[in-house]
């Protein structure tokens, strides 16, 4: 007989509010109650390149964090290292070399209090003599000795931090060992062994939560085991069976990818305490790579694919529902205008110039709810950027006239009146910016042509910051002078591209979904918004930017081109602008979760 359900399907979730947002609900859909919205939860998962290693090697250590992480020893194609190298979550630089030069070595800690042990000091390992028991402690400039190894072992792995760590398995002259060492920060002393013995492992967690898996025993193996600070217990088995594999995260939450199969593999698997879950593999398959970070934030580093590679590659994974977020309707300005400027937040906004049928140095502040009037700008000007906050605000560049030259002026806010600040090196117009008044960032935009110029400010005065790599106008902006946001724009056509910049050089980031210039934008560098532009029409896309790559949201309720914005990715603004009209409206920006919290859920 046929059932209901056969039917008609499955019936959608009523809830009085949204559900707890984890992989576990990945795909659920459900109308919430309280809002009126059907929503939907979405995760995003992708490898994106980091910044290269300055030593191509394999066999190294990773410890820390996708942001700030280590690189420690290795070989190249000669012997083992003792290179250390510390990444910003954009670049590497050199550290201090370890006392001992060595591979295929253990690691754990954070980058400014960081533990290497272990090891094998010759390439080939033609001797147990060469197989190391040192331990070295990092302190974020300098290595010092720690207490030896029990055991001296080559191809084990690491888990914990400097304080309270743990050394796992491992090669003992030419046998799998199933030993396992904890460190208290001076001395090691016997853990409980594995189940299996084993070496060429990837482990993730902490010294009273580890995990160890994938590796040789007898063959390549999927074999996967959880440690409770005492003793060891069989857990889920990996997918693809693996050595020489990297891996981060917790004993619940955690990742492992490359290694060989034997053949190398880039695959990615995600843990969560009882089953691993395939996921999208390594840009480049490789294997005796490095790995740092966390599930939702992981660090590939280095490797071996069929010679050493210097690649580092960024595992991000968001999970949100792009359909939580909404824009609604605020207070309109007493202005309706284009081409002007904005700063601060949705509760605290500032708009400022523009051209309504005239170029105008109105300065309007928002309170949440109303605009007010504030001090008019020095210079009446459209085509301007901005940036800072209500009470701290920056003018920059624009035309003065129409027809018009560019111009350098900048001018500060100070919460009642606008007063002159250091001139731009390069006069210009339609830029994007980010930052505040202080430490402010200003790129591209239009001299005569389109540039790729970089500006970064301290409070008085320019001076040249890296390059953009396409150059670009009528475009937007996000972040920090350190970690800027740049997308979409007009580089001889419409463009969706995005850059990130790191403090001196800007990469490509993921392109937006909707190509269009003159929009607005806000947010962060690794939670960005971009909203509203010309497509070439008219539009009121929406956009999120996880660090990797934007994904849709629901659109404004008025389309509408060079508008100014300001907030953040959770709560936005948005002012002004040209419908085929120029428009006074208001709309704020109430955005997704996008972190997992508890909420009490209800059915009816």
């Amino acid at each position: 007989m046929t059932t209901y359900n056969e039917l008609a399907g499955l019936r959608v979730n009523y809830l009085s509010s949204d559900p707890t947002l984890n992989s576990g609900n990945e795909g659920q859909v459900w109308y919430n109650s309280t809002t009126g919205t059907l929503r939907a939860l979405v995760q995003i998962q992708a490898w994106s390149a980091g910044g290269n290693v300055n030593t191509a090697r394999r066999a190294l250590a990773g410890v820390g964090t996708q942001t700030a992480a280590l690189g420690a020893g290795g070989y190249t194609t000669a012997a083992p290292v003792n290179n250390t190298e510390e990444y910003s979550g954009y670049t590497w630089s050199n550290g201090g070399n370890l006392a001992t030069a060595r591979r295929s070595l253990g690691g754990a800690g954070t980058q400014t209090a960081g533990l290497v042990f272990g090891g094998a000091t010759a390439v080939p390992v033609v001797s147990p003599a060469n197989q190391a028991n040192a331990t070295e402690e990092y302190n974020g400039s300098t290595w010092a000795g720690g207490g030896n190894l029990a055991t001296a072992r080559r191809s084990l792995t690491g888990a914990g931090i400097q304080t309270a760590g743990l050394a796992i398995g491992g090669i003992i002259a030419t046998a799998n060992t199933n030993a396992t060492e904890e460190y208290d920060g001076s001395a090691w002393t016997a853990g409980g062994n594995m189940g299996t013995a084993r070496g060429q492992s990837g482990s993730a967690g902490i010294q009273t939560a580890g995990l160890v898996f994938g590796g040789t025993t007898t063959d390549i193996t999927t074999a996967t085991e959880e440690y409770d600070g005492s003793a060891w217990t069989a857990g889920g088995s990996l997918n693809t069976s693996r050595n020489y594999l990297a891996g981060c995260g917790t004993q619940t939450s955690g990742l492992a990818f490359g290694g060989r199969t034997p053949t190398t593999t880039g695959a990615t698997e995600q843990y969560d305490g009882s089953i691993w879950v395939t996921g999208p593999s390594l840009g480049t398959a490789r294997s005796f790579l490095g790995g740092a970070g966390t599930l939702q934030a992981g660090l590939g580093i280095s490797g071996y694919t069929t010679t050493n590679i210097a690649n580092t590659e960024e595992f991000n994974s968001t999970i949100f529902s792009p359909a939580t977020g909404a824009w609604a309707s605020g207070g309109n300005m007493a202005d309706a205008r284009f081409l002007l400027a904005g700063a601060g937040t949705q509760t605290a906004g500032l708009a400022f110039g523009g051209k309504t049928t005239i170029i105008v140095a109105n300065t309007e502040e928002y309170n949440g709810s109303t605009w007010g009037p504030g001090g008019n700008l020095g210079t009446a000007r459209y085509q301007l950027s901005g940036l800072g906050t209500q009470t701290a605000g920056l003018a920059i560049g624009g035309l003065t006239s129409i027809p018009g030259t560019n111009s350098n002026i900048t001018e500060e806010y100070d919460g009642s009146t606008w007063g002159p600040g250091g001139n731009i090196g390069t006069a210009r117009r339609l830029m994007g910016t980010a930052g505040i008044q202080t430490a402010g960032l200003i790129f591209g935009g239009i001299t005569t042509v389109a540039t790729t110029t970089t500006e970064e400010y301290d409070g008085s005065s320019w001076t040249s910051g890296g390059n953009l790599n396409t150059a670009r106008y009528s475009f937007s902006g996000a972040g920090t002078q350190t970690a800027g946001l740049g997308f979409g724009g007009f580089d001889g056509a419409l463009t969706g591209a995005t850059e990130e910049y790191d403090g001196s050089a800007w990469t490509a980031g993921g392109n937006l979904n909707t190509t269009r210039a003159d929009l607005a934008g806000a947010g962060i560098q690794t939670a960005g918004l971009a909203f509203g532009g010309n497509s070439p029409g008219r539009t009121g896309a929406t956009e999120l930017y996880d660090g990797t790559s934007w994904i849709s949201a629901p659109p404004m309720t008025t389309a509408r081109a060079y508008l100014a914005g300001c907030g953040t990715q959770t709560a936005g603004l948005a002012f002004g602008g040209n419908t085929t009209v120029n428009t006074a409206a208001t709309e704020e920006w109430s955005g997704p979760q996008t972190t997992a919290t508890a909420s009490t859920l209800t059915t009816s």
